[in-house]
This record gives structure tokens, sequence and C-alpha cells, in this order.
């Protein structure tokens, strides 16, 4: 994990911490973001968007809104998404490099595996905005706008837990672990901010991992791949639960968590409680028919618009907005821009949704 800091002095010493962590990598004095502050860049500039890929709706949904908020922003999009190829995204993000991009947000496939192409985007005087992701081992990141992965992790292991006092009346009850794309910074987040619910809960005997397996790389589901993690499920239920019940799984996101109720019901097993992540469509329909239980909704609208936000700033020749929150990357300390996460279950489902059409049809159709 890495060092992640709150500073909760005045709104002076917030814009200082902002202008450190955005001016020194750990020698000290290097920008870390390309151009100076002040110098500004056209107001229909083309701004680079490199996705991982467009495999599940959250990111699809990216896609769509960064197309939108750019324009009505007045600026010239450029979105590209990468299939989950890390090689395909590094000639992306060198290619927006060369057609002139002044800004470029980028959500990491992998964080660690970006540097040389984000040090000629810098060294081209290019401003750089992690998205969703944290990008790590590197100076050349002015900022990342994401939903607080810690406080997301936490959000799911609560909502397990009083899933399964709703569902499953009085424990111990029998659950299992899973995890996400070890690729991706926030999945071991996500899992931490979970643990740090349920491991007392496994300490004082109310949970039981019957597998045993609860660290993170025993659990985590490579690329976040669906059936990756329904053939993990397959072989726990195979080897575990023959003369047991299952009660719970964490699940770290929507698609997983609808794979994991899919083997439960291929094996015979009544449905555990089971959370998810980005409230998608088939997930909400899951919820509202009463199967999953619950999924952590990290509005796209609200991640895309803040974005845009910060990329405006800096087209105007402006520092970011202040933020009392940092990470450190593993060369400097990130700003991190973390918005708040949303749980949501069959009973609050109507009012989270309430100013999503599309999201509200699904519950009244």
């Amino acid at each position: 994990m890495k060092r992640r800091t709150f500073t909760l002095g005045s709104a002076a010493a917030a814009g200082a911490l902002l202008l450190a962590a955005c001016g020194e990598g750990r020698s000290g004095g290097e920008t870390a973001g390309g151009e100076e502050a002040g110098s500004g860049f056209e107001a229909d500039a083309t701004i680079g968007v490199s996705l991982p890929w467009l495999g599940t709706q959250n990111w699809a949904e990216a896609q769509a809104m960064f197309e939108e908020q750019l324009k009505s922003a007045g600026f010239t999009p450029l979105i590209q998404a990468a299939d989950n190829k890390v090689p395909q995204q590094q000639q992306q993000i060198e290619a927006m490099v060369q057609q002139g991009a002044k800004a470029i947000v980028v959500g990491p496939i992998d964080g660690t595996q970006l540097g040389s192409a984000l040090k000629a985007a810098k060294d081209a005087g290019v401003r750089i905005i992690g998205y969703d992701r944290l990008i790590e081992n590197t100076d050349a990141v002015d900022g990342v706008v994401q939903f607080g992965s810690i406080r997301t992790g936490e959000l799911q292991g609560q909502s397990l837990l009083d899933g399964l006092a709703e569902r499953k009346g009085e424990g111990p009850y029998n659950i299992e672990l899973f995890g996400g794309g070890p690729a991706d910074p926030n999945a071991p987040n996500f899992f931490e901010g979970a643990m740090s619910v349920l491991q007392p809960k496994i300490d004082d005997g109310t949970l039981v991992v019957v597998s045993g397996q609860t660290d993170f790389q025993q659990v985590a589901t490579q690329d976040w791949d669906n059936g990756k993690a329904q053939s993990r499920m397959d072989s726990l239920l195979a080897a575990n639960y023959s003369d047991k019940p299952l009660d719970g799984v964490l699940s770290p996101n929507d698609g997983i968590a609808r794979a994991i109720i899919t083997s439960c019901k291929g094996a015979g097993q009544d449905i555990p409680v089971v959370d998810g992540l980005d409230a998608e469509t088939e997930s909400i329909k899951s919820i509202w028919a009463g199967e999953q239980y619950s999924t952590v909704h990290k509005p796209t609208k609200d991640l895309v618009a803040k974005t845009v936000e910060i990329i405006t700033a800096f087209q105007k020749g402006e520092e970011a907005p202040a933020t009392e929150e940092s990470e450190n990357n593993g060369v400097i300390d990130v700003p991190i821009y973390a918005l708040d996460p949303i749980v949501v279950t069959e009973a609050n489902a109507e009012e989270v949704f309430a100013d999503d059409p599309d999201r509200l049809a699904l519950l009244e159709g």
C-alpha cells in the first residue's frame, strides 16, 4: 500500500501541499506535470483520454461522457481505449502527444508501466491526470481523480456484514473473499478497506473463511476476468461446501458478483449475500430481483466532471483546485481528488437513482 496523506490545516496550507506535491519529486525542484502554472493553452485544445478498455459499463460510460463534457467545455476530445493491453496504451499516449494534446487523462491498465510514455508527454509540456486509478513510479502526473478506494472497500465490507445480518440471521457465517485485478492499484486498496471491517469479525469467529484464503494474492482475480472468478468459485464450492452452506462472498465488482451467483446456482447452493461495485445495469436488475445484495455506486458523470474541471483550470493557466489528500506513487506525493461512493441496496435504489433516468427505468420497468 502506498503512503496516503491527509492535510487538515488551513486552505493556505492545503494549497501549499498541492504546489509541493505537483512540484517536487524525491530530489525536489521538478514540475510534476509539464508546463509551468500560468502558461495555459488554447480554449479549443485537443484533450487526450486514454482508457484501459471498454469491456465494463463504467468504462463505456466514461468514453461517452468524456466526449460530451469535453465538447461542452469547448475542447476537442481525442478518446481511445487500449483493450487492456499495456503496449497499446503506451502507443496511444505517445500518439496523443504527437497529435498535439495539451492534457491527457489516463485510466491506466497497469499504473506502474507508463513511465516512459508519460515522461515524453511531460517533456512536451502536456498535463497528465490519472483517472480512477493511481499512476505509479513517475513524477509525470499532476493529480488523480477517483472515488476513495479504501473508503469503497470499507463500504463493501460493511455492506456484506449488513446483508448477512439481514438475510442469514445470526452468525457465525461461512464466507469467501474475492479481490480485483492485481495490476490495478485500486484493487488491493478495495480489499484492504474491506478487510479493515471484516478482519475483526474473522478474528472473533463471527465470520469463517472456510477455504482459509484471506490474502489478497490468494483471492485476486487476474485482469478482473469474470470467467476466472467463476472458475475459482466453482473450485471453492467443490472443495469446501459439499456439506455446508456458503452464506456470503466479498466481491470486488459487479461482473464478478454475477459470476459468483452463477456459480452458486450451478452448484445448487442458495444464493449467498454478495456485494459488488459500479452499479452496472445487470447488477441493478439482480439487486431489484433480490439476488445480488448490494453494489457501490461511483457515478461516472461526477468523476468525469471533476476531471474536466481540473483540465479547464489548466487551460486558463491556473493551478488545479486544492485538495487535502495525496498518495505517494513511489516517486512523488500525487494530489488525489477523492469523491464519495454510495452503497446501493434494494431498499434505497430508487432514492439513489432518482436523478438517473436510465437506471431508474430499470427499477420501474
